[in-house]
């Protein structure tokens, strides 16, 4: 079996409602997503979901080859752009050819992922998270007894901005999902996506402590700041997470180094090989492990393989326009079917069609950008409009 080529497309997940966090929203809730099929010349196509940049000099590293040495492919990927392919974009089209080659590799075995790689058990625990920085009160607690009634007991809060407004809401949650479990303690988190510095973080997360337990605190502070993140974790009792943006296994020798994370994410764009050698990486320390990812399937096939897998994250139960699941949510976990690869299904057709009535129109506003002002406010945003303003509109 030899890889021909590949084809791209973008599709959109539509959430139905404003999506995104203390960065910024997309109001209208639409967020493109990229889409990478490679095939071979036994018919075999492979799904990976990541970015498309640089596509053609990364895929001349895996013309031609077995696609079944995916292991050896990917370091031939990392070799073939080792000045900008262990950071950014272009690593996460790595990711995707990576995450394409092990649906080939399963769908060849005609094994699913998560047998192939040695997984047992095709239920993997799942928290909720509703990216809901901007919605309302009501529209929050609508959300996550959504969530409920799929069984999750855990959820993440996106906040950073209000102290007593991410407090507020934290306590909405733990009713909603308390009374789901029918007063049941449930795994509460906060998400700032590195808004503060090191001692707003120990001081804001002190004072949401004196009233609830939060289980961790991601990306508290910036993503590389070892000592920063340290700092963090010794201020507070609750772990603190990060991961999902840092990339080659060089960026998170320096933070296990200095013991500043405690929950260990990767994201699900960086594809599997990469979660599998962070998986490792942190066992040898002792660490549990938690994709992140807005359609993490390739990522919860590898978590049903590796010791040290904690809980995955959750964000919509729908998949994007086009695209289909071999994969249900029932009492609190994500459960795995058994098609052989991915079980991940694209639908050309009604992709193609939809990017061509759309003609490109979707939202302009994204969460990626970060704000002048992030890390260096003295108080914390407390005013009624301060969700509209950090809506960014299309």
């Amino acid at each position: 079996m030899r890889i021909s080529g590949y084809r791209t497309l973008t599709t959109v997940h539509e959430w139905g409602r404003p999506v995104g966090d203390v960065n910024g929203v997309y109001a209208d809730g639409n967020v493109p997503v990229p889409i990478v099929l490679v095939d071979t010349d036994e018919g075999i196509t492979g799904v990976g979901l990541g970015p498309h940049a640089h596509l053609d000099t990364v895929f001349a590293a895996i013309e031609g080859e077995d696609p079944r040495g995916v292991t050896a492919l990917y370091d031939r990927m990392l070799r073939q752009t080792f000045k900008a392919g262990h950071a950014g974009a272009v690593f996460g089209a790595i990711g995707a050819l990576d995450t394409a080659l092990w649906d080939i590799k399963a769908q060849a075995a005609g094994e699913p992922l998560w047998r192939l790689l040695g997984g047992r058990d095709r239920r993997v625990p799942a928290y909720a998270s509703g990216l809901d920085f901007g919605l309302t009160d009501e529209e929050l607690v609508s959300v996550y007894q959504d969530y409920a009634r799929h069984g999750l007991r855990a959820a993440k809060l996106k906040g950073g901005l209000d102290i007593e407004r991410d407090r507020h809401r934290l306590t909405l949650l733990r009713e909603v999902l308390t009374e789901a479990a029918h007063g049941a303690r449930p795994g509460l988190m906060l998400d700032v996506n590195e808004a503060w510095t090191r001692k707003q973080a120990v001081r804001h997360v002190g004072e949401i402590e004196r009233d609830l337990d939060l289980v961790w605190v991601e990306e508290p502070v910036r993503r590389w700041d070892a000592e920063g993140l340290a700092v963090v974790g010794r201020g507070i009792r609750a772990s603190v997470a990060t991961g999902e943006n840092l990339t080659g296994l060089e960026q998170y020798r320096p933070l296990l180094a200095a013991g500043a994370v405690d929950i260990v994410q990767m994201a699900a764009v960086w594809g599997i090989t990469h979660f599998l050698r962070v998986s490792a990486l942190a066992h040898a320390h002792d660490l549990p492990v938690s994709p992140i990812g807005t359609t993490p399937i390739a990522l919860l096939h590898a978590a049903a393989s590796v010791p040290n897998h904690l809980i995955s994250e959750l964000q919509d139960l729908r998949p994007p326009r086009g695209v289909s699941l071999d994969l249900t949510v029932e009492d609190g976990a994500f459960v795995l079917g058994n098609s052989a690869g991915l079980g991940v299904t694209v639908d050309e057709d009604s992709i193609t069609s939809f990017a061509r009535r759309t003609d490109g129109a979707m939202a302009a506003g994204s969460p990626n950008v970060r704000p002048e002002h992030a890390g260096r406010r003295l108080l914390a945003v407390a005013d009624p409009g301060a969700t509209a303003r950090h809506r960014l509109t299309p």
